[in-house]
């Protein structure tokens, strides 16, 4: 009966080989996509950066002073008319009518957007 029993044992040890053997089979299928994957990504990656890099001297080069930020726009305009109107524009009373005097929260907003 020992022969029997180390032959089941041999049996059982192949079995659990061929199934550890297919794991590492499709572990290395997915480690095989990973690496691709992961190839690709730096690809892009890189390409990315070349093309970042290229637009950003572009934007040096072509760099304009922008002045528009220095002019009061139409927002100011806007706050600025609904505060002469008698509204507050702080954040602290926003839209509530103001009394007779200024806010100066109001005030300090409208100077800071100048």
């Amino acid at each position: 009966m020992k022969k029997r029993e180390i032959f089941d044992q041999v049996s059982d040890m192949e079995k659990q080989i061929g199934e550890l053997y297919e794991q590492l089979g499709d572990l290395k299928g997915r480690l095989s996509d990973l690496l691709e994957e992961n190839h690709r990504l730096a690809m892009e990656n890189h390409h990315l950066r070349n093309r970042l890099e290229s637009t950003d001297e572009d934007f040096k080069e072509d760099e304009i002073v922008d002045h528009s930020k220095d002019i009061p726009g139409e927002g100011y305009d806007n706050l600025a008319r609904l505060y002469e109107e008698g509204f507050h524009i702080c954040n602290v009373h926003f839209g509530s009518p103001r009394q007779d005097e200024d806010c100066l929260f109001c005030l300090l907003f409208l100077n800071k957007t100048k």
